[in-house]
């Protein structure tokens, strides 16, 4: 059988840097970190007390208020950026064949300040179970593929991918392959996450997983730093609009890139630590390679996991260099997460949106907040420090990885 290909027609983004596509990759290139103090809840007894937050979004400015009144903060992320996504992609919704169109999403946790609220208003009461009717469609995570389908009609597969802080890259492959193997001829995919809440904070601090530079949130999110504390929490979604290529062709769209390939692999190691010798990451990248058919040397950039965890960014780069070799020193390698912060499930969504970017701009997006050198990491990698760099990317990699030991990785090429 014969594989069909898969290019990118659309693409939407709401991040804690920019509110759409355009803003997002602006911010980027001029490496704007989008972490400040917590606004939505009293950070006082917090041991972190700041995050990448939406900046300047209201949910009514796009969905109706009675509508936005039923879903959580990760649903409403959701439809805003697929929204702008199919705009983007200028798919005919009264021509389109809805039966072929699915919406495949990832969300690694999805509804939990629904979730959380609900709790805490029941344990404020009499013990009577009052509980909101809308309570478990908007806290479950499937409900975000869900609305989208409702809102526009769409009939194809429709469901959601949870693999921590892969479940976004989880779900474009997934589409790649159901419009691959011909099921489908166009898929809404990325992932949408709205963990900055008091139990999102309170759980991840309780971990040691987030980073307690209160005096500089906007220098928090360190990748690859020597004084890296761990990681920021972001929040927000990422959309992309999948499209068979003779689909696409024959209404004339606009081709972002085609994508050539996906791989997943498991640690098999620990909940949340990575094998430190990066046997997991070295398997998906292979993995992915292998899927695309390319060799490690057509690759030319890399959008690395690069959370600013002490253990995780050496792991990464060690495995980059047992995968890419010698090449590795040639590829231009960067952590948007410096700016944007974790968006965790949604997190393989915006960054594949940056690394698609980076091929059509021509620019790879820096790794800001970079003081200190580790001793730990190979001196001679290419890591974008600071400031962005011109580079022609024909071929771009995207890394994610999540709690459980759940690898995926994209790979992009630029469309002659």
């Amino acid at each position: 059988m014969e594989l069909r290909r898969v290019v990118v027609t659309g693409l939407g983004a709401l991040t804690p840097i920019g509110n759409t596509k355009d803003e997002y990759w602006d911010a980027l290139v001029a490496g704007k970190s989008g972490a400040a103090p917590i606004t939505y809840f009293d950070t006082e007894k917090f041991k972190t007390k700041f995050a990448c937050e939406l900046k300047n979004f209201v949910a009514t400015d796009f969905i109706d208020r009675k509508l936005a009144s039923r879903m959580d903060r990760f649903t409403q992320y959701a439809m805003v950026a697929s929204d702008e996504a199919i705009a983007d992609a200028k798919l005919d919704l009264d021509s389109v064949d809805k039966l072929r169109v699915g919406v495949i999403w990832g969300a690694g946790i999805g509804g939990l300040e629904t979730f959380q609220d609900e709790v805490l208003n029941y344990a404020k009461g009499d013990g009577s179970p009052r509980f909101n009717p809308f309570f478990i469609p908007k806290m479950i995570a499937d409900i975000a593929p869900g609305n989208i389908s409702i809102k526009h009609g769409f009939m194809g597969p429709n469901y959601t991918t949870v693999s921590a802080c892969a479940s976004s890259a989880n779900a474009m492959i997934d589409a790649l392959n159901y419009i691959r193997l011909g099921y489908c001829d166009v898929v809404v995919t990325g992932g949408s996450e709205a963990a900055v809440t008091i139990a999102g904070m309170g759980g991840f601090n309780a971990m040691h997983a987030l980073s307690t530079r209160n005096e500089s949130p906007e220098t928090a999110s360190r990748p690859f730093d020597a004084t890296r504390d761990g990681f920021v929490l972001g929040e927000g979604a990422g959309a992309i609009i999948l499209e068979d290529y003779e689909h696409a062709k024959a209404r004339g769209a606009k081709m972002y890139a085609e994508v050539l390939g996906g791989g997943l692999s498991s640690d098999a190691y620990h909940m949340t630590a990575p094998h430190p010798d990066g046997i997991g990451v070295i398997a998906v990248m292979r993995n992915c390679l292998e899927n695309a058919g390319l060799k490690p040397e057509d690759v030319d950039h890399i959008n690395t996991h690069g959370t600013s965890t002490p253990l995780g960014d050496v792991a990464e780069l060690k495995a980059i260099t047992e995968v890419f070799g010698e090449h590795a020193k040639n590829i231009a390698i960067n952590s948007t997460k410096s700016m944007t912060g974790h968006l965790l499930g949604a997190a393989g969504a915006i960054e594949s949106i940056a690394a698609i970017l980076a091929m059509e701009h021509g620019i790879v997006p820096p790794t800001i907040n970079h003081t200190v050198v580790d001793e730990n990491i190979d001196s001679e990698l290419n890591l974008t420090l600071n400031k962005a760099q011109k580079r022609d990317v024909k071929v771009a990699m995207s890394n994610t990885f999540g709690f459980g030991g759940h690898n995926a990785c994209v790979l992009f090429k630029k469309l002659d």
